[in-house]
């Protein structure tokens, strides 16, 4: 398999799995502390004028896909190539809440496996008409290269998904995923 200068070696691991209705999975390079969800949160709301919209953005995720409604189709319709851009785009009510985030500058790269399993990236400042010509270029490219790899190992065996317990696990049935 060819791996892409923008993705090494990096290990799949749980981000939250305590909402109601989605088991939320990042990713992690093998020679960073981080995983790259907690990075982006953490970059962000350390800047004062993008600290509220990491507050919508988080809460949109933890709350209204994790417990609410799970990964369904009508919150995960930003189609950015291999990865959905979050918060959803256009207005949306589901069970009389409305979900609309207009002009929203940040974006949160992600991977739909099934309603219940979401694997979140990292993501950016959204300042330009396309993925191609904003600052975080550089994030949806490594976001979509995640994504290839790991649809790749689902597609190989390598990965298995579990639907009703809400999880990945590695082809040996261990919870250690690395690619």
């Amino acid at each position: 398999m060819q791996t892409s200068n923008l993705v090494n070696i990096f290990a799949l691991e749980i981000w939250d799995d305590e909402g109601a209705k989605c088991t939320f999975y990042t990713v992690k390079y093998e020679d960073v502390d981080a995983n790259e969800t907690d990075l982006f949160f953490d970059k962000y709301a350390a800047i004062e004028a993008y600290r509220q919209a990491v507050q919508e953005l988080l809460s949109f995720v933890i709350y209204a896909i994790g417990n609410d409604h799970g990964a369904i189709d009508e919150l995960f319709n930003r189609d950015e190539n291999e990865v959905i851009g979050l918060p959803l785009h256009g207005k949306r009510t589901l069970e009389n809440i409305t979900y609309h985030f207009p002009q929203f500058p940040l974006r949160l790269y992600a991977l739909k496996i099934t309603h219940n399993i979401v694997i979140l990236f990292n993501g950016g400042i959204k300042d330009g008409a396309t993925n191609q010509k904003s600052s975080l270029h550089l994030e949806w490219r490594a976001a979509c290269e995640f994504a290839k790899r790991i649809d790749d190992a689902i597609q190989d065996g390598s990965i298995l998904v579990d639907k009703k317990n809400r999880k990945l696990t590695n082809y040996d049935g261990s919870d250690e995923i690395i690619l």
